[in-house]
Protein backbone atom coordinates (compact mmCIF):
# COMPACT_ATOMS: atom_id res chain seq x y z
CA UNK A 1 0.00 0.00 0.00
CA UNK A 2 1.40 3.80 -0.90
CA UNK A 3 2.04 6.19 1.97
CA UNK A 4 -0.92 8.23 0.29
CA UNK A 5 -3.26 5.66 0.18
CA UNK A 6 -1.85 4.72 4.15
CA UNK A 7 -2.40 8.08 5.35
CA UNK A 8 -6.50 8.64 3.79
CA UNK A 9 -6.59 5.19 5.83
CA UNK A 10 -5.74 6.58 9.14
CA UNK A 11 -7.57 10.03 8.58
CA UNK A 12 -10.88 7.99 7.30
CA UNK A 13 -10.46 5.47 10.73
CA UNK A 14 -9.79 8.73 12.32
CA UNK A 15 -12.77 10.73 11.66
CA UNK A 16 -15.19 7.35 11.45
CA UNK A 17 -14.11 6.56 15.13
CA UNK A 18 -14.85 10.32 16.53
CA UNK A 19 -17.92 10.25 14.73
CA UNK A 20 -19.13 6.75 16.06
CA UNK A 21 -18.38 8.28 19.80
CA UNK A 22 -20.10 11.73 19.03
CA UNK A 23 -23.31 10.89 20.78
CA UNK A 24 -22.01 9.66 24.11
CA UNK A 25 -19.41 12.59 24.09
CA UNK A 26 -22.02 14.85 23.70
CA UNK A 27 -23.58 13.77 26.61
CA UNK A 28 -21.11 14.33 28.84
CA UNK A 29 -19.45 17.55 30.69
CA UNK A 30 -15.87 17.47 30.41
CA UNK A 31 -12.97 19.06 28.43
CA UNK A 32 -11.75 17.42 25.62
CA UNK A 33 -7.50 16.96 25.37
CA UNK A 34 -6.36 16.81 21.63
CA UNK A 35 -3.11 15.65 21.62
CA UNK A 36 -1.08 16.65 18.75
CA UNK A 37 -2.37 19.68 17.43
CA UNK A 38 -0.36 19.51 14.02
CA UNK A 39 -2.36 21.19 11.32
CA UNK A 40 -5.69 21.82 12.95
CA UNK A 41 -7.66 19.68 11.29
CA UNK A 42 -8.84 17.12 13.55
CA UNK A 43 -9.32 20.23 16.07
CA UNK A 44 -11.44 21.31 13.53
CA UNK A 45 -13.45 18.12 13.25
CA UNK A 46 -13.54 18.43 17.30
CA UNK A 47 -14.91 21.75 17.15
CA UNK A 48 -17.81 21.27 15.04
CA UNK A 49 -18.83 17.52 16.72
CA UNK A 50 -18.65 19.10 19.88
CA UNK A 51 -19.23 22.88 19.53
CA UNK A 52 -20.20 23.00 23.56
CA UNK A 53 -16.77 21.48 25.30
CA UNK A 54 -13.99 23.56 25.91
CA UNK A 55 -11.39 21.46 23.52
CA UNK A 56 -7.61 21.97 24.71
CA UNK A 57 -5.02 21.24 22.44
CA UNK A 58 -1.57 20.39 22.49
CA UNK A 59 1.57 20.51 20.51
CA UNK A 60 5.58 20.69 20.05
CA UNK A 61 5.22 23.98 17.97
CA UNK A 62 2.44 26.04 16.61
CA UNK A 63 1.65 24.56 12.96
CA UNK A 64 -1.72 25.00 12.12
CA UNK A 65 -4.15 26.72 9.92
CA UNK A 66 -5.03 30.10 11.46
CA UNK A 67 -8.19 28.98 11.10
CA UNK A 68 -7.96 25.94 13.13
CA UNK A 69 -6.40 27.71 16.06
CA UNK A 70 -7.51 27.47 19.67
CA UNK A 71 -7.91 30.20 21.42
CA UNK A 72 -5.04 31.23 23.07
CA UNK A 73 -6.14 29.65 26.65
CA UNK A 74 -7.06 26.28 25.17
CA UNK A 75 -3.68 25.86 23.27
CA UNK A 76 -0.40 24.30 24.91
CA UNK A 77 2.76 24.30 23.59
CA UNK A 78 5.72 22.22 24.52
CA UNK A 79 7.26 18.82 24.87
CA UNK A 80 3.55 17.26 25.26
CA UNK A 81 5.25 15.06 27.52
CA UNK A 82 6.09 17.57 30.29
CA UNK A 83 3.31 20.32 29.24
CA UNK A 84 -0.08 17.92 29.48
CA UNK A 85 1.31 16.40 33.26
CA UNK A 86 -0.83 19.12 35.20
CA UNK A 87 -4.10 18.10 33.19
CA UNK A 88 -3.73 14.82 35.15
CA UNK A 89 -6.71 14.57 36.86
CA UNK A 90 -8.87 17.00 35.02
CA UNK A 91 -11.76 14.65 34.20
CA UNK A 92 -11.22 14.71 30.47
CA UNK A 93 -14.23 13.23 28.24
CA UNK A 94 -12.60 12.47 26.16
CA UNK A 95 -8.78 12.27 25.59
CA UNK A 96 -7.72 12.06 21.44
CA UNK A 97 -3.89 11.33 20.80
CA UNK A 98 -2.72 11.01 17.18
CA UNK A 99 1.10 11.80 17.09
CA UNK A 100 2.38 8.14 16.09
CA UNK A 101 5.08 9.10 13.35
CA UNK A 102 5.58 5.75 12.11
CA UNK A 103 8.67 4.82 13.23
CA UNK A 104 8.63 1.99 15.71
CA UNK A 105 12.07 3.29 17.84
CA UNK A 106 10.46 7.17 18.64
CA UNK A 107 6.70 5.27 18.95
CA UNK A 108 7.84 3.23 21.66
CA UNK A 109 9.26 6.19 23.41
CA UNK A 110 6.14 8.12 23.35
CA UNK A 111 4.25 5.07 24.44
CA UNK A 112 6.20 4.93 27.86
CA UNK A 113 4.32 7.56 28.95
CA UNK A 114 0.96 8.59 26.68
CA UNK A 115 -0.68 5.43 27.99
CA UNK A 116 -0.56 6.65 31.59
CA UNK A 117 -1.05 10.13 30.35
CA UNK A 118 -4.49 9.40 28.91
CA UNK A 119 -5.92 7.14 32.01
CA UNK A 120 -4.83 9.93 34.14
CA UNK A 121 -6.13 12.71 32.19
CA UNK A 122 -9.71 11.03 31.02
CA UNK A 123 -13.17 10.63 33.93
CA UNK A 124 -14.35 7.36 34.60
CA UNK A 125 -16.51 6.56 32.06
CA UNK A 126 -15.13 9.17 29.27
CA UNK A 127 -13.00 7.96 26.38
CA UNK A 128 -9.42 7.79 24.35
CA UNK A 129 -9.05 7.64 21.10
CA UNK A 130 -4.98 7.26 19.75
CA UNK A 131 -3.35 5.95 16.86
CA UNK A 132 -1.26 4.18 19.24
CA UNK A 133 -2.15 1.68 21.16
CA UNK A 134 -2.81 2.64 24.78
CA UNK A 135 -2.31 -0.20 27.18
CA UNK A 136 -2.78 0.73 30.60
CA UNK A 137 -4.89 -1.33 33.29
CA UNK A 138 -7.28 1.72 33.89
CA UNK A 139 -8.43 1.81 30.32
CA UNK A 140 -10.70 -0.78 28.38
CA UNK A 141 -10.29 -1.81 25.13
CA UNK A 142 -13.73 -1.06 22.91
CA UNK A 143 -14.77 -2.03 19.51
CA UNK A 144 -14.20 0.05 16.57
CA UNK A 145 -16.76 1.49 13.64
CA UNK A 146 -17.07 -1.73 11.09
CA UNK A 147 -15.10 0.90 8.79
CA UNK A 148 -12.34 0.89 10.70
CA UNK A 149 -9.70 -1.94 10.24
CA UNK A 150 -8.30 -3.40 13.82
CA UNK A 151 -5.17 -1.71 14.60
CA UNK A 152 -5.57 1.59 12.12
CA UNK A 153 -7.01 3.35 15.07
CA UNK A 154 -8.02 2.31 18.60
CA UNK A 155 -10.35 3.13 20.84
CA UNK A 156 -10.77 2.78 25.04
CA UNK A 157 -13.27 3.67 27.94
CA UNK A 158 -11.62 4.73 30.81
CA UNK A 159 -12.64 1.66 34.05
Amino acid sequence: MSRLDSFIRRLSAQRDVLNHISGEVREKDGAILEIGLGNGRTFDHLRELFPEHRIIAFDRAVGAHGSSLPPLENLVIGEIRETAQPFIGSEAVLFHADIGTGYDDKDAKTLTWLPQLAAGAIARGGLAASGLPLEHPDLEALPLPETVDEGRYFLYRRR
